[in-house]
């Protein structure tokens, strides 16, 4: 019989495989200090980070544990994963408005201070401190985002990370109802987020995905889909596209510069088709482009993604649930790439 003061859930105890995620019901249950609220738990969504961090993708050092956190630090393990939760305050610390108790919420993953104390480098949900793959988690108060809605706890599991990425990076290129926005790997979290918030803003979205995805992302609104071994230029031309939402890098990548209009905007939060990429550095300042690397949140980017919740302005996609321990599971159907939307766990 567990004891009343652990919990169970997932602790990721070394860099590796699924064999490196240990599901227990001995595990301390967290208490929210001063600045915190603790939750329960209600479901918590599988995200790339979450398995990056695991393998120790973010190692620039060939998987070396001493930089494979995703703030680029050596993680302390044993961890408690998962970034994207949906669940309700049960308790919180002395200087959080005991009212609070009660509100169901969703967590911003990215950290800028831990009980009250700015960070000097920014902490990720379930990387830098342990995270939602447990039945209770805490976080500090104002990361904790009250919503009201109908959807499910497994639907609003749904959005976090994927949805607040995608919201950060039409956000840093500022997109317009006037623009036409590219997005890769359109059918993945982050890009099927992309292509809704994208159509949100009012603009013109063109989708690139397999070929057994397209009906998905004519359903979500994109307004033309690309197969993504297409020859990009021949299918759009060059010059067409103001901005692109990149989730995929990897060999095509200069093609993408390539269909930008002059004065262009190009964000990246993602490399699954590999992090290597050939810049020809001409067609950067030649056609007067910007970049922007995507992963801090802007700080209207949550905020803004609970209004849209709220105004139901985007809808939650989940392919699956898992119970917890069934995370190896899970992780493995989410490594397959043949789904669309959210994996889902449910403690």
């Amino acid at each position: 019989m567990r004891k009343s003061n652990t919990m169970s859930g997932v602790l990721l105890t070394a860099h590796g495989g699924p064999e490196v995620l240990q599901y227990s019901d001995e595990i301390p249950q967290p208490t929210a200090q001063a600045h915190q609220v603790m939750i329960k738990v209600l479901a918590a969504g599988v995200n790339n980070t979450d398995i990056n961090t695991r393998t120790g993708w973010y190692s620039k050092g060939d998987n070396d544990s001493e930089d494979a956190g995703w703030a680029g630090n050596a993680l302390t393990l044993p961890r408690i994963q998962g970034a994207d939760v949906c669940g309700e305050i049960v308790a919180v610390g002395s200087e959080v408005d005991a009212a609070r108790i009660g509100e169901r919420v969703i967590i911003e993953p990215c950290l800028n201070q831990f009980n009250g104390e700015p960070l000097s480098t920014m902490w990720y949900f379930g990387s830098e401190c342990d995270g939602g793959f447990a039945q209770y988690t805490v976080i500090d108060a104002i990361y904790a985002h009250k919503v009201t809605s109908d959807l499910s706890a497994v639907e609003l599991a749904s959005f976090p990370c994927s949805y607040s990425t995608a919201e950060n990076m039409l956000t840093r290129t500022n997109v317009q109802s006037s623009d036409t926005v590219l997005v890769t790997g359109a059918s993945g979290g982050v890009g099927s987020a992309a292509v809704q918030l994208a159509k949100a803003r009012g603009a013109k979205v063109i989708a690139i995905t397999s070929a057994s995805k397209v009906s998905q992302l004519e359903q979500l609104g994109a307004d033309q889909v690309i197969l993504r071994d297409a020859d990009l230029v021949e299918a759009l031309n060059a010059n067409s596209v103001d901005v692109v939402i990149d989730l995929v890098a990897g060999p095509q990548w200069p093609a993408l510069l390539d269909v930008l209009k002059p004065h262009g905007r190009y964000a990246v939060s993602g490399a699954i088709g590999g992090p290597i990429v050939e810049l020809d550095v001409r067609t950067l300042y030649l056609k007067d482009l910007s970049f922007f690397g995507c992963t801090h949140l802007e700080p209207q980017v949550f905020p803004n993604l609970v209004k849209r919740i709220e105004a139901k302005q985007i809808v939650p996609l989940v392919a699956k649930t898992f119970a917890l321990q069934d995370i190896a599971q899970a992780q493995d159907l989410f490594l397959e790439k043949g789904h669309v939307g959210k994996i889902v766990l449910i403690p």
